[in-house]
């Protein structure tokens, strides 16, 4: 103990003598923070991952609005081929299909057959019989005159 206090003047004689009390301490402080925060991310890497977060969304949202439309399409060719079918068992014309009404198939033919009762068709299909047993009209009759290789019937 034989030396003797010396008052410290300056500020530069004062760093001089805390410098190793301060790197010891920013070292014992940055350890415990590394320690504490382990496998957390940074805030650039946080800002990042935000990012890609917002753009897979927003390329969800696409997918499920494609989804969405595409469905409601394919809904709407369903009921629209069945409409067609429907209308075909019935007899009606293809331009009266989609004035068919109903949620379901049933109630659908329902209704192609309450409006095939108020619809007549326009011209009678008469029955062909096989050769020569069956009169041609006047138009048939100058058709195969004119075209003798067809056959009749």
């Amino acid at each position: 103990m034989s030396e003797e206090f010396k008052a410290i003047e300056t500020q530069e004689a004062f760093d001089a003598a805390i410098k190793s009390r301060l790197e010891r301490n920013t070292r014992t402080v940055t350890e415990e923070v590394t320690k504490k925060y382990e496998g957390y991310i940074s805030p650039d890497e946080a800002k990042k991952a935000t990012d890609q977060i917002e753009a897979l969304t927003k390329e969800l949202e696409t997918g499920k609005a494609t989804i969405a439309d595409l469905t409601a399409k394919n809904s709407a060719y369903e009921i629209s081929s069945v409409k067609m079918k429907i209308a075909h068992e019935f007899g009606l014309p293809s331009e009266l299909a989609e004035r068919i009404n109903g949620k379901d198939e049933e109630e659908m033919r329902k209704d192609a057959e309450s409006l095939a009762s108020y619809i007549k068709p326009s011209h009678q299909l008469r029955p062909r019989s096989t050769e020569g047993g069956d009169q041609l009209s006047g138009v048939e009759a100058a058709f195969y005159k004119k075209n003798p290789n067809l056959r009749k019937g």
